[in-house]
């Protein structure tokens, strides 16, 4: 059976990045010569979020650039990434965007998968205006070839009545280790009747957090599969599963479930992005009930500290497609260095950018009524400063796979160390199709 699944696998991972074009392909050079010098076009995903801060970018730079057209295109992230790899593989470039979002885990793969298709951005993009893990995902062999954008920074939501009903302080969740997590959540459970948190067997992004903030990965620092020795994923799953035997967690299948059971109060806590603190603020009879605390670290490694993080992307230059020039314009002018244009999209669409100079921005310092007056982005801001880097190398999706399949066995009794050999060699198996 396993045999059976590598050769799925592969055979997957070859469709995706080999497909056929369906419709209008064209070679590079045609796409060029009919090109106009003075036209952009967008590519990224979420209308409220990624679109949005497109948009906003777009009409600031059209104030100082107004014969520039720049067309802000929505597109699943899925078809985004099938796109690209059927035009790239074929150096086909009609129809293509001009500049990209590409999330975070996916980079490496593409940077490596097609290394002449970037623009080199490190002159606009310098690397020490950003935080330090986001740009060590940008980079190959010191080029930088994208702009951060987003952070993910890890946090831990927590409603501060359930905290306090159940005997505990707000100083407390501030230096959270996860085994006082834990204690805290079994308090919670007993006195207030409510779980800690939410967690769903087929993802595993806990899991992922714990071990970014022990500066380890699935992969180690060169890329290569590390799964068998790697200790920071072995605390990980064991935190991950005195979690689960704790009884403190709820169980969810779906994202709707897991944004319903904070906004109807069934959780006390949501360890999770940043990002989520929208998706927190649409429960608004719950407002100043909540606040943020930095995300715990694991007691038994001494590698781990109070900082993680889980998604966000950067903006990227297809070169070949006829604009190079006026794209890295445009980002050099936004998302590489416009301050004015985080502080509006920290009001916009509550961003929490990795640019450094945005944490002296207005809205950064401003208190949130919602978390009860705290300066959640100035505090997201310095957490973001801590994030460990690590490579995500170029499999983390089909990596995490099969590694919620061992995580499974090991929640039903299965040796860690056995199981995490044997999903050393099957990975390796996979990822080398």
């Amino acid at each position: 059976m396993k045999t059976k699944r590598i050769i799925a696998f592969a055979l997957a991972s070859i469709m995706a990045l080999g497909m056929t074009a369906c419709g209008n392909t064209k070679s590079d050079g045609g796409d060029k010569s009919e090109a106009k010098s003075d036209e952009l076009t967008i590519w990224a995903w979420d209308e409220a979020f990624n679109i949005k801060a497109a948009n906003i970018a777009k009409e600031m730079y059209q104030k100082e650039n107004p014969d520039v057209e720049i067309d802000v295109v929505t597109m699943a992230q899925d078809d985004i990434v099938a796109k690209l790899n059927t035009s790239l593989s074929s150096s086909s470039y009609d129809g293509l965007p001009d500049i990209v979002l590409i999330e975070d885990y996916k980079a490496q793969g593409y940077l490596t998968s097609y290394p002449d298709e970037f623009a080199d951005l490190s002159d606009v993009a310098k690397k020490d205006d950003f935080a330090g893990y986001k740009t060590a995902v940008n980079e190959v062999d010191g080029v930088t070839y994208g702009v951060p954008f987003d952070s993910g920074v890890a946090a831990v939501f927590y409603r501060t009545d359930l905290i306090e009903q159940a005997g505990h302080t707000k100083e407390e969740m501030n230096d959270l280790t996860w085994e006082k997590y834990i204690e805290i959540g079994k308090d919670v459970k007993e006195k207030c009747g409510v779980s800690m948190l939410t967690l769903d067997p087929n993802d595993i992004g806990q899991i992922r957090m714990m071990m970014q903030s022990a500066g380890t990965w699935y992969t180690d620092e060169d890329g290569k599969v590390d799964i068998a020795d790697n200790q920071g994923l072995k605390d990980a799953i064991a935190v991950y599963k005195e979690l689960v035997d704790s009884g403190i967690s709820k169980q969810v299948s779906d994202w709707d479930q897991f944004v319903g059971a904070f906004n109807s109060g069934e959780v006390a806590t949501v360890p999770t992005g940043c990002w989520i603190a929208p998706s927190i603020q649409k429960a608004e009879d719950q407002s100043g009930k909540w606040a943020v605390a930095p995300f715990p670290r694991m007691e038994d490694n001494a590698d781990s500290v109070n900082a993680s993080s889980i998604g966000g992307g950067g903006w990227y230059v297809l070169k070949n497609v006829g604009h190079e020039e006026l794209a890295k314009d445009f980002l050099k002018d936004t998302f590489a260095s416009n301050v004015d244009l985080m502080n509006t999209l920290a009001s916009e669409i509550t961003l929490v950018s990795t640019l450094n100079a945005a944490s002296e921005a207005e809205n950064y310092s401003k208190p949130n009524e919602y978390f009860g007056g705290q300066e959640i982005f100035g505090d997201f801001a310095e957490w973001t400063a801590k994030v460990p880097s690590v490579n995500y190398g170029l499999n983390t999706y089909a990596i995490e796979d099969l590694m919620t399949e061992a995580v499974q066995a090991i929640m039903n009794g299965a040796d860690v160390d056995d199981t995490l050999k044997d999903y050393q060699s099957q990975i390796e198996a996979a990822v080398a199709q």
